[in-house]
């Protein structure tokens, strides 16, 4: 079985984990990751989901964080500081600096960021085929309004520096208009016997790699099932910020509005937890098939059971 899935950091990467578990040998599995939030630091390209998944699924990641390395020390940003270099509030630590390095250094010597990423994950051996989902520069901004007027600011810095406190009041992939899938991502989708939409981020990470002209369109005209898992649970997301994203594009956070944000003509499955039991049959009325099933990756059985159930509703789908 050829399984697509599109996904962006933590969420994605650890529901790619458990999908692994549970697929059958011979089975084969690639990954479209959001490169929205790509960021250039210290003159390094710096690439926050590529990077998850390929440590969550190569055994290198920090699991208490969710992203980084393990066992990572500090030392290069300390001495950043101490000659006044920043900025301080994104932290990459020694080990990870070398995955920039080595990124940084192939795209300067004209490696695409596809051929990059593949040559990256021959050390890390993710299991899957982690593909970008394009090799043109795509950066999610986000425009709010503070103390300094009305600004964009890289996501990276909304998210990570400023928290989130700030209204989002628009979304915008600067880039995505004119970029181009990677090399295989059509051609992947085109062949897939499932499509998957983890539990990522709708906005910013599932959805930005839909902005990609001709990747939406792939996925809604696919043979294949789609299926997606709601990253919301009773109202909130699961982890990170979610609802304050899908606020600035006018989506409440619900597992409802979010599967109808998606839409029939994208998503023909749509998994929500057992305490959104309630939403089914509005996303059942909205052309999607629908069931509630447990959506907490508590442990490495809890996550393998959702894609379990995932590849299950893909099949019920088909039928």
């Amino acid at each position: 079985m050829r399984i697509v899935a599109l996904a962006g950091g933590i969420g994605g990467a650890r529901f790619l984990r458990g999908l692994k578990d549970v697929v059958a040998p011979g089975d084969e599995i690639t990954v479209i990751g959001n490169t929205g939030d790509d960021i250039h630091l210290f003159g390094l390209k710096v690439c926050p989901d590529l990077d998850t998944v390929m440590y969550t699924l190569g055994g290198g990641i920090h699991e208490e964080q969710g992203w980084g390395r393990s066992e990572e020390s500090y030392a290069v940003k300390d001495e950043l500081a101490a000659y006044g270099v920043g900025p301080s509030w994104f932290g990459l630590g020694d080990k990870d600096f070398a995955t920039h390095i080595v990124r940084t250094q192939m795209l300067g010597a004209g490696y695409p960021l596809s051929a990059v990423t593949e040559a990256l994950c021959d050390r890390w051996q993710p299991g899957v085929r982690l593909l970008p989902m394009s090799d043109d520069r795509v950066e999610t901004h986000v425009r709010i309004t503070d103390e300094q007027g009305t600004r964009a600011v890289h996501f990276q810095e909304y998210w990570v520096k400023l928290h989130a406190a700030v209204t989002a009041e628009a979304i915008i992939p600067v880039g995505a208009d004119t970029a181009k899938p990677a090399p295989g991502v059509l051609e992947a989708i085109a062949a897939a016997d499932v499509i998957l939409l983890p539990p990522s981020n709708p906005v910013v990470s599932i959805g930005t790699i839909l902005a990609v002209p001709g990747i939406r369109r792939a996925v809604a005209q696919a043979a294949a099932p789609v299926v997606g898992l709601s990253p919301i649970i009773g109202g909130a997301p699961v982890r990170g910020m979610a609802d304050k994203v899908l606020a600035a594009v006018g989506v409440e956070a619900t597992a409802e509005a979010v599967a109808l944000h998606y839409g029939s003509d994208l998503i023909d499955g749509w998994l929500v937890d057992e305490a959104d039991a309630d939403a089914v049959a509005a996303v059942t009325a909205g052309g999607i098939r629908c069931l509630a099933v447990p959506l907490l990756m508590s442990d490495p059985a809890a996550t393998a059971a959702m894609a379990r159930a995932a590849l299950d509703l893909a099949e019920r789908v088909r039928a």
